[in-house]
This record gives C-alpha cells, structure tokens and sequence, in this order.
C-alpha cells in the first residue's frame, strides 16, 4: 500500500492531470471520503463545499448505492447497447418521471460531455440544419464538439473548433453593460431581442438549436430572470428551432428544483443533458433525454449516433439507486430548505467582507465574486488570466484550513452535498470567513 508521497509521486509520473502544466500539479492524496468529508492519506479532514465538481450530490460512500452497485457487479456488468436490461429501463422510467414538459426518452452517454454531443447531433439531424447557438460564458464539456460549444476560456486551446458553432451575449446581469442602470428583467427583454437579432441575422433556416445551461455552472452561477427564459423559447417556436438545455451540473437538485429549467415552467425544453448527479460521481453515467416528439422522429429515422458504453448496465444501476436515494431522504426539497441557510450565511458574510462583491445562486448552488472596489467591481482577479496573489492565497488557504472547493478567476463556489447539515454549513462558512480575514486587505473601495 502506497504512503502519500508514494501515492503523489505515482500519479505524477504514470498519470495526466486535467487543466494544469503538469510540472505544476501538486495534489492532495485522498485514501477515502464518507458523507461531506474526504480523508488523505495522512488522515486529514477536509470538508467537500464544492461536492467535488458539483456532482457528488447524495455525499461520498451512501450505502445504498454501494449496496446496488455490488449487487449489480455480481450479476452484470456490461453488454452490448443493442440488448435490453432491467437498470436500463428502470431508469430511464424513472428519468421520465422527473424530467419537464414532454421528455420522455433518454439516450445513455458516458458523462455529461457526450450527452452534450449527442444533443447537438440529434437536434441537427432532426431539423437539417447546420448551426447551434451557445452562449459566451458557459461550458459544455472537452471533447472538440462540446468544446466548441461552451465560451469558457477552455476553449481556446481548441479552437477555431468546430465551425458552426455561433454565440451568443450572456445575461450576467452584473457584469454585462446592457444591464447598466436598468432592472435586470429590462436587461434580459433587451439581451433577449438581441439574440433574436442574431438567429436573424445567422439565417433561421440554418439554425438547428439554442444550447443554453439550465442554471448557470462553472461560470459563475450567472441567472436571468422569466422574462429571459420565456423569451428563448419564443424565439425556439418562432424560427422552428429547438431548445436544449445543459442541465449536467444543475440538475438533480442542486438548485433546490429537480433541474434548473425547473425555476422556469414555461419554457419546456426539448432536449435536456444530464450528468454528475445522475450517479453522484459513483459510476460515470450520463444522458440526453428528448422530448416525445423528437423520440417519435427518430421511430421513423435512423438514429447516427453511438457509443460502447451506451447504456452500461452498472453504471444504470448505480444511478437508480441514486435516484432512489434523492426521493427517499427528500433531497431536492432539502437543497431547497439549506439552501436558504447557505444563503443566509453568505450574506452575513458580505456584510462583514466588502471584498465580496456579488452572492448568485439558488439552493446548495451558490458563488461569491471577490472585487477589489465594491462601485467598480474590478475583480479580485482578471477573468481568463492566472490567479492574482490574492487568489492564489485564498485557494491555497481554503485547503489548508480543511475546506476542498472550486476557486476559478475571482470566485469561490459553495456548492456542497445535498446530504450536508446546518452545522456542517456553519463549519464551511466558518472557514470561508477566515479566508476572507486575509482577503480584506486587499479591497481598495472606500
């Protein structure tokens, strides 16, 4: 068995790591993690306040997923997508049940990624055209498709990607011009007819789809208003386009709704992508659920897509009993209820701290935006460059002190388990507060 530094050094020298110059890479080794927390090898606690990459959503090592998963090992792993299996259909029933509007068929991917590619492509078989629409800042996964289609910075080192992806303004109402001295509901009827401007403008007749997130993710829990929502699916109806959403990080209740196009009733997407929460990161699983009348096309037409993994009977296993564990402990409603507490938290905190200078989110789905002067909001640290000192600081200091989370440009996410307590919501914030303690020298504002 292999000490930490044994383990460290194993996976430095055998292993490609995600995002970083590789010489750089400096991670922590974790041996075990149960409930909210993770372990190292040296037996530390630390705290997960981001669910891992917002996915671990019932907690780490929930027993009766480990009990199905070892069940399901037993009996069957894996065959062939074209044959039929009992967690195949039970999920997708259950997914059925959940899921908005008409979306009543899931095609099964291995990750969000794939459910994303999959989406583009069945949306432009259906329709014959060529164009997908996506938003600046948002992200859609690293494959060359669903890489092309998210406006993350990530995206730069694959471009020019693939050529018909178009994109659109982004409803970040703090940060977008548009919504200077404006409400935010008049700034999204204003991006919104914008968008309109460009399907226009792009030729409608080319435009297969607008690929939106259902509550904003990774980059920065940005979220519009109805009147923006409502408005995209106007403008879907009108030019016979289709509306697919990215729900591979907001759904499974993380916004305190099953999905966050939940939070929007009126806007019935056609395809949603799904993910993380799906199996809560236990066995990878993800989907490309679609609308009953895009399930009755392909009853008709070929359906070019596939992959080996399609369906895998352990990883469906894995994510009925996940399913099961949401109704069973009531986690959606539960994300709803802390979410509340983990909001109220935040804002104690921003009265205290003025480096914060915006709280977004819904449920356990929330970011701070760290500014250096509350009236200019210049960020803590530049959007798409390296970590300023302050920053650097803080993600070094979060760990340090016990607290495992995303920290990208100048925000921190507070994300945990939909499982966590209010007292383990008072530890993180207790953490994040003494963070901030450092941070605070550097807010230049009055």
């Amino acid at each position: 068995m292999l000490n930490a530094a044994e383990m460290i050094q194993a996976n430095k020298s055998y292993t490609l790591a995600s995002w970083v110059a590789q010489g750089t890479w400096n991670p922590i080794p974790i041996d075990r993690a149960e409930g909210v927390y993770l372990y190292d090898a040296n037996g530390k606690r630390y705290i997960d306040w981001s669910s891992q990459l917002v996915n671990v959503n019932i907690g780490h090592s929930h027993p009766h997923v480990v009990k199905a998963i070892q069940d399901q090992v037993a009996k069957l792993c894996y065959v062939d997508p074209s044959f039929a299996t009992e967690p195949r259909g039970r999920l997708g029933e259950m997914l059925e049940e959940i899921t908005p509007g008409t979306l009543s068929k899931a095609f099964f991917t291995n990750g969000g990624t794939d459910a994303v590619e999959n989406a583009m492509k069945m949306a432009r078989m259906m329709t014959g055209r060529q164009k997908i629409l996506t938003r600046y800042k948002s992200y859609h996964g690293a494959t060359f498709g669903a890489m092309s289609a998210g406006g993350d910075p990530r995206r730069l080192a694959n471009e020019p990607g693939v050529p018909w992806i178009v994109r659109l303004p982004d409803p970040y109402a703090y940060r977008n011009p548009i919504y200077r001295d404006r409400t935010q509901e008049d700034g999204d009827r204003i991006l919104a007819e914008m968008i309109e401007d460009i399907v226009i403008a792009e030729g409608p007749e080319t435009c297969a789809a607008i690929l939106i997130e259902g509550y904003s993710g990774s980059s920065g829990v940005m979220q519009p208003t109805e009147v923006f929502y409502n408005r995209i699916r106007e403008i879907c109806d009108k030019y016979g386009m289709l509306l697919i959403v990215d729900e591979v990080m907001s759904g499974f209740g993380r916004t305190g709704e099953w999905f966050g196009i939940d939070h929007y009733p009126k806007c019935p997407p056609d395809i949603i992508c799904v993910a993380k929460g799906i199996t809560s990161g236990y066995i990878p699983l993800g989907a490309t659920i679609v609308s009953s009348a895009i399930a009755a096309y392909f009853e008709e037409h070929v359906l070019h897509t596939g992959l080996t993994y399609s369906a895998h009977a352990l990883a469906c296993a894995a994510g009925v009993a996940t399913l099961e564990v949401y109704h069973q402990e009531k986690l959606v409603e539960r994300s709803r209820t802390l979410g509340k507490k983990l909001r109220a938290g935040l804002m104690d905190l921003a009265e205290k701290h003025q480096v914060i200078g915006d709280i977004r989110g819904a449920g356990l789905h929330h970011v701070i935006e760290l500014v250096k002067d509350r009236d200019t909001r210049e960020p803590l640290s530049p959007f798409n460059k390296p970590f300023s000192d302050p920053m650097k600081l803080a993600a070094t200091t979060l760990k340090k002190n016990g607290l495992s989370t995303l920290v990208r440009w100048n925000m921190i996410f507070n994300t945990p388990p939909l499982i966590v307590t209010e007292e383990q919501i008072e530890e993180g914030l207790a953490i994040l507060d003494g963070v901030l303690d450092l941070l605070d020298p550097f807010y230049e504002g009055k």
